[in-house]
């Protein structure tokens, strides 16, 4: 007979019918006559009831169905009498795949909290919670694709191994084939690189933003959607040292075009999660974040702010005037942190906030500066609970401007000449923007730490799984 997902059984009516499931016990109860068992086979939150009548199964046929076994049931599928259920499955064969010894294995019906989930990592999957959370992770996945191939876009696959750093911070991690016991230097003393595997240094990606550009000059709208690497010491709940990028580019748009795009991409995608993950939303909400759903509909129910960084300065200022402290100042030139920018969002305006032409000098080199010579067109997506979701700019399209800028912050560019080249041949005005897959998934899940979005997460000193 042939197995049917749990999910598929549960829309089913119990008429009767024979029905194969496999699973992982989530539970086992009973009585002298039954025994009832949850199982869950991860395609859905919710569980199967199996009822093994003991007048069909021995107490040695039963015994190695514990918490974390692995089954194959075989039975009928009836209405349910118990609450919480509309159907269950008596019982007719139980086949255990895999055993689990219910005096070592660690998810035991019992409450545990993240931080001992994240220590292994390679069985939180079966848990309700991350259950969810990697449910509607693929969901996200699934509506970016949808959102970019609905409207033109064409996916463009960025290079992982890289010779440029994008963010111009140097914070990357080193590809290399050299025997770092025995390096080979050149007289000066420094590592010479030509007898490694791409004859110059080369380290992990931490944008596909630069070759991005490249395939928007050429195919009018592209997006690349791929794993990152920074190499921060950065031990917060908003920072991973491997995450997923998506990257969006787009010729021949303005700022108020690329700001169009971000509100109604975020939107669509939030309103696919309300659509396409009820249950998974539903357990979220109710086991950790009470106000998850009437938040993200209140995102796809109202209109972004759009406020200029120097207004945002002001409305900063003003509040500590009035009383409001904050740990980090907020003066003109600053760069904002998180406790700013959710004040913005949560408190003063409750909604959305698009800030943009924010001062150059703590912005990117390659951001289209304004007439004011002073500030940037940057957009930077700001949302509740999370504040920046996506960094977003027009990029300066101009040969002669882009290279003053890169020269002025002293911007090593000799291997970037392919990059320039788009300047120099054919340049087009163009916008773009990075919104990091995790932080998304944050929003979406109402997880407090963004280790607890992604299966494996790589933060410093772990790299465990």
């Amino acid at each position: 007979m042939k197995r049917i997902e749990i999910k598929e059984v549960l829309a089913l009516s119990g008429d009767g019918r024979a029905v194969s499931v496999c699973g992982w016990v989530r539970s086992r109860r009973g009585n002298k006559n039954v025994s009832f068992i949850a199982l869950n086979d991860g395609s859905t939150i919710k569980n199967i009831q199996v009822v093994a009548d003991l007048a069909k199964f021995s107490d040695e046929d039963l015994r190695q169905v514990t918490t974390g076994a692995c089954l194959h049931v075989t039975g009928t599928l009836v209405e349910s009498m118990g609450a919480g259920q509309t159907v269950e499955i008596q019982a007719d064969s139980i086949e255990v795949y895999g055993t689990a010894d219910p005096l070592t294995y660690p998810l035991q019906k019992k409450g545990h909290s993240l931080e001992y989930l994240r220590e292994i990592a390679h069985l939180r999957p079966r848990t309700n919670t991350f259950g969810a959370v990697l449910r509607i992770r693929h969901n996200m996945a699934i509506a970016i694709h949808s959102y970019f191939h609905e409207h033109g876009y064409f996916y463009f696959h960025t290079p992982l191994i890289t010779a440029s750093d994008c963010e111009g911070a140097g914070q990357m991690f080193q590809v290399t084939t050299k025997n770092l016991y025995n390096l080979k230097k050149d007289k000066d003393g420094q590592i010479d690189y030509s007898d490694d595997f791409f004859g110059k240094m080369a380290a992990l990606t931490v944008s596909g933003q630069l070759e991005g550009e490249l395939g928007a000059m050429a195919l009018g709208k592209i997006y690349t959607f791929g794993p990152t690497f920074r190499a921060e010491n950065s031990n917060t709940p908003r920072h991973l040292a491997e995450f997923w990028m998506i990257e969006p580019e787009v010729a021949f748009i303005q700022k108020e075009e690329l700001m169009d795009l971000e509100e109604d991409f975020l939107k669509y995608c939030v309103r696919w999660a309300l659509d396409n993950c009820k249950d998974d939303l539903q357990f979220l909400n109710d086991m950790f974040d009470k106000g998850l759903i009437e938040r993200l509909r209140s995102v796809i129910d109202t209109d972004f702010v759009r406020l200029p960084y120097t207004e945002g300065i002001a409305i900063l200022q003003e509040a500590v005037k009035k009383g409001r402290k904050f740990e980090f100042p907020c003066n003109w030139g600053d760069d904002l942190a998180s406790e700013h920018e959710r004040y913005l969002v949560e408190e003063h305006f409750g909604k959305p906030v698009i800030m943009t032409d924010y001062p150059k000098e703590i912005k990117a080199f390659y951001m289209k500066l304004n007439e004011d010579n002073q500030t940037v067109q940057g957009t930077d997506v700001l949302f509740p609970a999370i504040g920046e979701i996506i960094g977003g700019s027009v990029r300066e399209e101009n040969y002669d401007k882009l290279m003053a800028e890169i020269e002025r912050r002293n911007i090593p560019m000799k291997d970037m000449w392919w990059y320039l080249d788009t300047r120099r041949y054919g340049s087009a005005p163009h916008a773009g923007f990075g919104l990091g897959f995790e932080r998304l998934l944050l929003f979406v899940t109402g997880m407090q730490n963004i280790r607890d979005v992604i299966p494996f997460p790589r933060t410093p000193k772990s790299a465990e799984f």
